[in-house]
């Protein structure tokens, strides 16, 4: 058995044999270049589904169309709309028998433009934004963002932008109200302080043209029109069937005079799903079926015909199960999903030493302690959550122990201040076994979260353990 049977609280730093220092540096060198430059779900697909295609996985519409059966070893990847992934290598047994499912998400907290975002006041030109996920609104504001996404243009062009992330290159930002004349404000409550209709980015100030008498007749808006018409060859309208968003702008970095963290935007659940795709790259020959799920909308409830509570993940299953036997029943597929163990890759919530007192501290992760568990997540009284047996909770733990995974347990914060759900409640229903697994971060939903190199090296080796080595 492994180092981990004692519950003591241990730390990955202090354990060499098996986080060695220059291998937790490298692998997270790779991944602030992968979080630096995947700031949307769309950015991370393309990402993994580049890296997937050159290292062997072959997408699952070439077996479907050349009626192609799937054998052990194989790699199958899933690009459902751009905005989710799955990633399969297919096992010795058979798939009705079960798969080893982890499961993440790609989607974060962020400033969605409005369909119709550009309006004029003051002088002064302005993106209206509606906010994704849950936030501290005030966080948003005097701070450079970037601008990311996708228009559809009239003429069915799709093009991609990214304004604000090359070195030199113009970024936006929202106002916030100077202290001087900030007395009322400073009188609100947190949650009220910023107003959602406030988060408004500017975009211009300069005003197109004046008459003869010197009046302006056509202001800053008009100048950002015709600027998105020169640059982008963009109508006002082409707003409409876009996807653009405002994410802090500028690279992750390493924090702390020892480098021993990771700071940026969009650890929740990036580092998670970083962490799980480098694993099932890593994955051959397995005894059985491996999946990866990178999915989109978990911040907003996993809804959606790209969230966890659609149906694109077991229509996957289904093909798969078609390919290899012939015929995909009900029962077939039924029993694959209900056979299959998973493990919710998302993250903990460290406890803070200026916050101490909002966890109960027997049961709080903590930076650098190694992989959390959570039993269950969920609001006050487990509420909208999933609640692993005791019998799962003991085939990880083996799992993580013969594999020398330094691990820890805990929960979301003491009982009745909140919690937060998972993707583990839509695989649940399937009737598989389920437990939250992630790394532990601070900061979160934050314009800059913070997490431990170590964490996130050792949740890759527990990833990589539990689909090599759950039965």
């Amino acid at each position: 058995m492994g180092k981990n049977l004692s519950r003591k609280i241990k730390n990955c730093w202090l354990e060499p044999d098996i986080c060695k220092r220059e291998e937790v540096f490298d692998f997270c060198s790779e991944y602030i270049d992968f979080l630096s430059e995947c700031k949307t779900e769309r950015e991370c697909v393309e990402y993994m589904q580049e890296l997937a295609l050159e290292n062997g996985f072959i997408p699952l519409d070439t077996f479907v169309k050349e009626g192609r059966k799937p054998s052990r070893g194989d790699k199958i990847l899933v690009n459902h709309r751009d905005k989710a992934l799955i990633m399969f290598v297919i096992g010795e047994e058979s798939i009705e028998k079960g798969i080893n499912l982890v499961g993440s998400h790609l989607d974060t907290p962020r400033m969605d433009l409005k369909p119709s975002p550009l309006y004029e006041d003051q002088g002064i030109a302005l993106f209206k934004t509606h906010y994704y996920g849950g936030i501290k609104k005030y966080q948003w504001t005097a701070i450079p963002l970037a601008l990311h996404g996708v228009v559809i243009k009239r003429n069915g062009e799709k093009l991609e932008i990214v304004i604000g992330e090359d070195p030199g290159d113009t970024v936006f930002t929202i106002t916030d109200l100077l202290p001087h004349l900030a007395k009322e404000q400073m009188e609100k409550k947190a949650s009220e302080v910023i107003p959602g209709e406030g988060l408004n980015l500017i975009v211009g100030t300069i005003p197109r043209e004046y008459d003869s008498d010197g009046k302006n007749i056509k202001g800053s808006k008009d100048m950002v029109l015709e600027l998105l018409k020169n640059r982008y060859g963009l109508e006002e309208e082409d707003f409409i069937s876009a996807e653009l968003t405002a994410v802090p702008a500028g690279r992750a970095a390493d924090v702390g005079l020892d480098s021993s963290l990771v700071g940026g935007y969009g650890q929740d659940d990036r580092v998670c799903a970083f962490v799980s795709f480098k694993a099932i790259m890593d994955i051959k020959d397995p005894q059985k079926t491996c999946a990866a799920v990178f999915a989109d909308k978990e911040e907003v409830g996993s809804m959606g015909n790209t969230g966890m509570q659609s149906t694109f993940f077991e229509n996957a299953v289904a093909e798969l199960i078609d390919l290899t036997t012939g015929d995909c029943g009900y029962l077939k597929l039924r029993r694959a999903l209900s056979n299959s163990k998973a493990l919710s890759a998302d993250v903990a919530a460290a406890v803070d030493p200026n916050y101490s007192d909002t966890h109960d501290k027997e049961n709080a992760p903590r930076l650098g302690s190694g992989v959390c568990i959570e039993k269950y997540t969920g609001h006050r009284g487990k509420s909208g959550g999933s609640d692993a047996n005791a019998e799962y909770m003991a085939m990880v733990r083996q799992v993580f122990n013969q594999a020398d995974i330094v691990w820890q347990s805990g929960e979301l914060g003491k009982v009745d201040l909140g919690g937060g759900g998972t993707i583990a409640q839509f695989l649940a229903n399937y009737g598989m076994d389920v437990l939250d697994c992630g790394v532990p971060v601070l900061n979160m939903h934050s314009p800059f979260e913070l997490a431990s190199k170590a964490d996130i090296y050792m949740a890759y080796r527990a990833y990589v353990a539990f689909y090599r080595d759950m039965k």
